[in-house]
């Protein structure tokens, strides 16, 4: 079993970001640490938690690292039961509110390994994005995370933005390198509704063959891909427990939990969340949506389809994308060879 923690919390929003975060509800930190607490008791309940049954948690957000480490005190108070020997617990972080005191904090709870939203090293393409910090705070954050004892620390980067040229994403990808990281999620521009990008959609600029030239450039520097968007020599098992269907709690605001075929939602409006954490919407799912999810699910991951979640027309499809090269078979799993083309080939077999 996952938990993932939902932090509404940022210091600045950035000009791409759809997701439930505000940065002007600062004055609400308290209350909602509160509720997650309320709500963690609740789905500790309709989990059927064991003692030792969470193998992973990330605290993702919005940006965790602005709410200080004595407000999650509780809730890893009240974890510390259900966590598994050697769990891994991440936290994402951006690297103006990354102090030391802050990474020190949460090294101290029990976080073990840390994400950096940095998206670029490149001053002007921070400034275009919004993002708060400067490339000399992103190196820092990283460098301060090494010595306070972190062995597993990421960084986000995003490419497809308008002004991306190689020069651009290979002085990223080389400064990157030179940090003491061992994975790396790399993320394409998209246009979301409500982002103060939607009226501005050439910002967005893909090329099949730029994407390609960075993927490349990234596994060249042993960074191996394991899924559409995520390369290391370290894979975090939080990523793989999503890929692999696995249950997760759903905490906070936004946030989404799964339980074999019921997805929960709590409220989105932070507000709500505070006043009723259990106002929790449920949706039903079929089997036929839980074939299609673990087939789009394998198909961008190194996880694969397992031959026996597919009908007789579905398996005929993928045994002949092996015969044309697209899809490799081993020990009774599809895997695919080119994760860019995963929803494409996903529909074909479905």
């Amino acid at each position: 079993m996952l938990l993932y923690i939902h932090i509404p919390f940022c210091d600045s929003k950035c000009s791409y970001c759809a997701f439930n975060s505000y940065v002007d509800k600062f004055h609400l930190k308290e209350n909602y640490m509160k509720s997650l607490l309320f709500q963690l008791g609740f789905e500790l309940k309709r989990f059927k938690a064991e003692k030792k049954s969470i193998e992973s948690v990330f605290i993702g957000g919005g940006t965790p690292s602005t709410v200080e480490p004595k407000l999650y005190e509780p809730i890893f108070n009240k974890l510390k039961p259900y966590l598994a020997s050697g769990a891994e617990i991440t936290s994402e972080a951006n690297p103006n509110s990354a102090t030391s005191e802050w990474l020190d904090g949460m090294y101290s709870l029990g976080v073990n390994r840390i994400s950096f939203g940095v998206q670029s090293f490149d001053k002007d393409k921070l400034k275009l994005l919004n993002r708060a910090h400067t490339d000399i705070q992103a190196k820092a954050a990283i460098i301060n995370a090494k010595k306070i004892g972190f062995q597993n620390i990421s960084l986000d980067l995003i490419y497809a933005t308008l002004g991306d040229t190689k020069e651009l994403l290979k002085n990223d990808l080389d400064i990157a390198f030179s940090l003491p990281i061992n994975h790396l999620s790399a993320y394409a521009l998209t246009i979301e509704e409500g982002t103060p990008f939607e009226s501005k959609p050439h910002m967005s600029k893909e090329t099949l063959e730029l994407t390609q030239w960075f993927f490349n450039k990234i596994e060249n520097s042993n960074f191996k891909q394991y899924e559409i968007s995520n390369f290391g020599s370290y894979k975090s098992r939080h990523n793989l427990g999503y890929w692999e269907y696995k249950d997760y709690i759903g905490l906070g605001s936004g946030a989404v939990g799964k339980l074999n075929l019921e997805r929960f939602y709590p409220s989105s409006i932070v507000e709500d969340y505070i006043q009723n954490p259990l106002d929790i919407k449920t949706e039903e799912l079929t089997h036929e949506d839980k074939k299609i999810e673990q087939i789009f699910l394998g198909l961008r991951s190194c996880v694969g389809i397992n031959k026996k979640i597919l009908d007789k027309d579905e398996l005929a499809k993928a045994k002949l994308l092996v015969e044309e090269k697209k899809l490799t078979f081993n020990n009774d799993t599809f895997y695919n060879c080119e994760y860019l083309l995963a929803d494409e080939i996903a529909l074909f077999i479905s």
